[in-house]
């Protein structure tokens, strides 16, 4: 299968038929024109044309730009913010060991963090024995 099934109709590689409409008779392509006309009278007594027109011109005219206008008396005094006194916020230091018996870190199995106490050790974790 080639993968058109699963895309939406959009993707079509059928699409719709394109250039002049062949009529199956000629009182057939009068009925379509007839119902054609009586929709856009239709369409034209709502009204809905020439909100259609309305809408196309607002789309293309200038676009109306205002500010907001405070009125007299309304302006927002500056208000300070309140000083508590507190210090800032600092990141605690990083504790660091200092002692002697660990030599580092070593990894058994699967990122498993294992403390190493002598090169011996160091050794049988990198052969990954226990």
């Amino acid at each position: 299968m080639s993968g058109m099934h699963l895309l939406p109709p959009m993707f079509s590689t059928t699409g719709k038929p394109k250039g002049k409409r062949k009529w199956p008779s000629a009182e057939a392509k009068r009925r379509a024109e007839k119902l054609e006309a009586d929709w856009k009278a239709l369409l034209k007594k709502q009204g809905v044309e020439a909100e259609a027109r309305k809408k196309a011109r607002a789309l293309t005219d200038a676009v109306l730009t205002s500010s907001p206008r405070v009125p007299p008396g309304r302006e927002t005094p500056y208000i300070p913010s309140r000083d508590t006194g507190a210090i800032a916020c600092t990141k605690k230091a990083d504790t660091l060991y200092t002692g002697t018996k660990i030599k580092g870190i070593g990894t058994m199995h699967k990122s498993n963090a294992v403390p190493v106490f002598s090169d011996e050790e160091a050794v049988d974790i990198s052969r990954m024995r226990r």
